[in-house]
Parts: structure tokens; sequence; C-alpha cells
């Protein structure tokens, strides 16, 4: 068990967590809203930005672009039938997505769901934590390391802990104030 996997293992929790926040609706456009709309082309879910050109002409609007104006129709159903929550406007060349501005009220559904996505990235990384801590105990029992080395791989995994805890609040109070400000 190596300090900088367990490191690395916590900064892709990071990105993760990260993504997930890109997909909340903040009052402006932003193409990676459609991150996790997948298209059922060919029987087979197919991300959306594989079949699309996805752009933001305005801070309003979200313009897609098929490559095959085939995929029109069923992008439309997609994008209709995902939890994006906006009802796309097919002119039978492109798909506008127009956002409309947020209430008050779905500004704090949001930071909900902002604060739902911060807490699962703490628990990924508190799991991470304790896989590290018993693989260390592991290594301790099996004579590997010393109990002295053994305390100080734990502290050190409990303050990378820390550190990327913080991280994600950190993230999170962005995203909050990014959600609120009108």
């Amino acid at each position: 068990m190596k300090l900088a996997d367990v490191e690395a293992n916590m900064q892709k929790t990071i990105e993760s967590t990260q993504r997930s926040f890109n997909t909340i609706r903040t009052g402006r456009a932003n193409a990676s809203l459609l991150d996790r709309v997948m298209v059922d082309y060919y029987g087979s879910p197919t991300p959306l930005k594989s079949l699309a050109g996805i752009s933001t002409p305005d801070s309003s609007t979200i313009l897609i672009q098929p490559y095959d104006r085939n995929t029109l129709n069923i992008i439309e159903k997609a994008i209709l039938t995902s939890d994006v929550g906006l009802t796309p406007n097919n002119d039978g060349a492109v798909i506008r997505l127009n956002i409309p501005p947020l209430t008050s009220d779905r500004r704090k559904e949001l930071v909900k769901v902002a604060a739902k996505y911060a807490e699962e990235g703490k628990v990924a990384i508190r799991n991470i934590r304790r896989d590290a801590v018993e693989s260390v105990r592991k290594q301790e029992k099996g004579g590997e390391i010393s109990e002295d080395e053994a305390k100080d791989l734990q502290d050190s995994i409990q303050k990378l802990t820390d550190k990327y805890v913080s991280k994600i609040d950190a993230l999170l109070k962005e995203k909050e104030t990014d959600i609120t400000t009108v």
C-alpha cells in the first residue's frame, strides 16, 4: 500500500465530484449539463457528445448540432427523458435548449443536490481511507512493517483524508455561490 496510490484515488474522487457538480444547472448555459445524457443509438446507449456538437451561443441557450440529421429525433427524445429538466426545441437542423432563469425555490433545491453530491464524494474518500488503513493493519500483522511505521502511515492517511474532504467542502461552497448568484 502506497500513500501515492491513496492520494491518486482521492484525487479521482475530487474529479468525479467536480463532474457531478458540472451537471447542475446554474441559470447559465453550460454544455456540461448534457454530459450524462445517453442516446439510444442503434440499440446501444451512446453519450450525446459523441453524436452531436454542443455549443453555447449565449448565456441562456445550448445549441446541439447532430453530426447526422437522422439522429435529431432520438437526441430530442433522450433529452426529454433525461433528468436535465429542459425542453428541447427542434427546428429540423439543430436542437436548442433555452435555459430559463432559476427561481429561488429551484436554487435551494439545486443547493441540496450539490450538497448530496459533495456528501457522496466525502463518503468515497472515507471509504478509500478505510481500505488504506485496513491494508496498513494487515501489513503490520503480517510483520511487513513495524507498529511505529503503521501508526505513521495511518496518520498520513488521515491527513490526506482531511485535505481531500476540505477540497470537497471548498468545491461545494464554490458551487453554492455559483447557484445562488443571480
